[in-house]
């Protein structure tokens, strides 16, 4: 997985069993070169030769990807024939659902050739041809593996954009799929027709672009630099007038909205604040951003799991408590999937694993309430080894 932060890849090698928990085998992390992840972002906005800039983007993401791959397979003592396949989910550069279309650069047949393993690519297109926004994509997992009996939990991924997935109790789940058996067409994703996922705004994608200006660094290391500012509520005020964050679900969005000038639309009239002030602000405009949506969809949740790069941002994790216990959802406790026995920066990868597994299965791996799309799809393009 290589997410909106675009800081390198996250790999995982994980064995899924029926009835089991995934049994994660290796982990790694592949960061990107400064001139692949230059040509990354150079490709977020529209500009001359396009087709081949992102061809040769596409080639040496796939050999990232392939060595992600090898340190897998070295990490986990196993040998490629072991391995059902790979999901890889590539890089977004454009998400315009409304387009009808969005756009992750891969080389998947490359990387195929690269590891003799079959490869599982393309996740979100097929949701969006069904009328979709193919995003966000991890509901169904996070309800395989975070949901719980008696109560409603809120699984929140702080990555370069924020979204949460809504869990309602197993129990209510069970007594819904009763009501609903006449409609059922897969046992699958059609149990999870009660979860709801959606996008809630920026996160580290502003954060970090904030960091690199100001600090020279890619992020801000544990938070140190928005616990060192303050936060400014005409500033706050003006980031949260954005059209987005009063929209109804199912929505999605990403750096084609939230990005460099945006926010340096919005920060004119504030040039007199200190640098730590609006970094301690874009903390708040995230935590405040996801604690509305709670608020909005998921009062009555007991819990909030974060996963992500901000789940290690402690003043991200204490904005977010903050702003929930400034709203109507106080006293719910905000904390890491690690106690959930997932470590935050497994999700996403894990995941993915698990989309191309449901893919290889011929099973939906999309939730339609979640997404809007018109029914439940089998999800990615499968690139034979």
């Amino acid at each position: 997985m290589s997410g909106t932060s675009m800081d390198g890849v996250d790999g995982i090698a994980v064995e899924f069993r029926a009835g089991e928990a995934p049994r994660v085998l290796a982990d790694a992390f592949v960061g990107f070169a400064d001139g692949l992840r230059a040509a990354l972002f150079a490709l977020q906005q529209p500009g001359e030769n396009e087709i081949e800039r992102e061809a040769l983007a596409a080639s040496a993401l796939a050999a990232r990807y392939a060595v992600c791959c090898h340190e897998l397979l070295r990490g986990a003592n196993i040998a490629p024939t072991r391995v059902r396949a790979i999901g890889v989910h590539g890089q977004t550069v454009r998400h315009r659902p409304e387009k009808g279309y969005t756009r992750q650069i891969n080389n998947p047949a490359l990387l195929a050739e690269m590891t003799h393993i079959d490869v599982v690519a393309d996740f979100r297109s097929r949701d969006v041809a069904a009328g979709g926004q193919g995003a966000p994509l991890v509901p169904a997992f996070h309800a395989q593996v975070f949901g719980a009996q008696d109560e409603t939990r809120v699984v929140c991924n702080l990555g370069g954009i924020s979204n949460i997935t809504i869990l309602p109790p197993a129990r209510a789940q069970a007594e819904r799929r009763e009501k609903r058996a006449d409609e059922r067409t897969d046992g699958g994703a059609a149990d999870c027709q009660a979860i709801r996922g959606f996008d809630c705004g920026p996160a580290n994608v502003l954060l970090d672009e904030w960091a690199q200006r100001h600090l020279g660094t890619p992020y801000d290391e544990g938070g140190r630099f928005a616990a060192s500012g303050t936060v400014d509520q005409s500033l706050l005020n003006v980031l949260l007038d954005e059209p987005f964050f009063e929209q109804a679900p199912p929505k999605s969005t990403g750096r084609d909205l939230f990005n460099a000038q945006w926010l340096d639309a919005r920060l004119a009239g504030f040039e007199a604040l200190a640098p730590a002030d609006v970094q301690a602000t874009l903390a708040a405009l995230t935590a405040v951003s996801v604690a509305r949506e709670i608020e909005r969809h998921a009062p009555g949740c007991r819990a909030v799991y974060v996963c992500g790069g901000g789940a290690r941002n402690p003043e991200l994790l204490k904005a977010l408590e903050h702003a929930l216990d400034r709203s109507g959802v106080s006293g719910v406790p905000v904390m890491t999937t690690d106690v959930l026995g997932v470590p935050p920066h497994h999700v996403e990868s894990l995941a993915f694993a698990w989309l191309a597994m449901r893919c290889v299965e011929r099973a939906a791996g999309n939730l339609p309430a979640v997404t809007g799309a018109a029914g439940e799809r089998v999800l990615g393009a499968i690139y034979p080894r």
